[in-house]
C-alpha cells in the first residue's frame, strides 16, 4: 500500500464564499509521483504533467488534481462527499500501485477532447432524449464527465456505429482500474 496517511482539509473554495459546494486537499505523508504514470495509463482523459509531477483529471463534474503529495478535488456536494471522494481517489491510487508489475505507466501528456471535439461525432439531431436541449449542450457535459455516453440512445442506432467506436476511444468514463 503506498498511501497509508493523510491530513483532510475541506473548505468552501475562497472565490465562492456562501457557494454550496466544497473543495478538499488530502495532504499525503508519502509522495506518489511514481504512481502518476501509472494512473496516466489508466485514468481515461487523464492529463498527466511531467515537469510538474502533477496528473489532472476530470470525473463526475469534479476537478482532480494528483500532486506529489497532494490530492485535491473540487465541486463536491457536502463534507461527508468530499470525504468519500478522497477516499475512493486514495483507493484508486493504491489499487494502481499495487497492480504496477502490470500496468505500462504512460509518461506522456494526453490532452482532453474538447466539446466542439466531441459534438463533431455526436448525431446533432437536438432529439432531447438525453435530457438536454441540444447536442452541444449534451457534448459540453460529455468533456466534463457529468453526462454519459449511454444517456444518448440515438447513438446506439446502427447508423452511428462509427461515430460512437469514435467517441467511446476518447470520452472520460470511468477508471479502468478494475474493482
Amino acid at each position: 500500500m503506498l498511501i497509508e496517511d493523510y491530513k483532510l482539509d475541506i473548505f468552501t473554495p475562497p472565490c465562492e464564499p456562501g457557494a454550496e459546494r466544497f473543495s478538499a486537499i488530502a495532504r499525503l505523508s508519502v509522495d506518489i509521483s511514481e504512481a502518476l504514470p501509472l494512473l496516466n495509463a489508466t485514468l481515461r482523459g487523464a492529463v498527466y504533467h511531467p515537469q510538474a509531477k502533477a496528473l489532472t483529471w476530470k470525473k463526475g463534474g469534479h476537478n482532480i488534481a494528483f500532486h506529489a503529495t497532494e490530492i485535491a478535488t473540487s465541486n463536491v456536494e457536502d463534507k461527508d462527499a468530499a470525504i468519500k471522494e478522497v477516499e475512493g481517489l486514495i483507493v484508486l491510487i493504491n489499487r494502481a500501485w499495487e497492480r504496477r508489475d502490470e500496468i505500462t505507466p504512460d509518461y506522456e501528456s494526453h490532452q482532453r477532447p474538447t466539446s466542439m471535439a466531441i459534438y463533431k461525432l455526436l448525431p446533432q439531431t437536438n432529439c432531447k432524449q438525453c435530457g438536454e436541449p441540444t447536442c452541444y449542450t449534451f457534448a459540453l457535459k460529455l468533456a466534463v464527465s457529468q453526462r454519459k455516453l449511454e444517456e444518448c440512445p440515438v447513438l446506439f442506432e446502427l447508423a452511428y456505429a462509427d461515430q460512437l467506436s469514435a467517441l467511446q476511444a476518447i470520452i472520460i468514463d470511468a477508471p479502468a482500474i478494475g474493482g
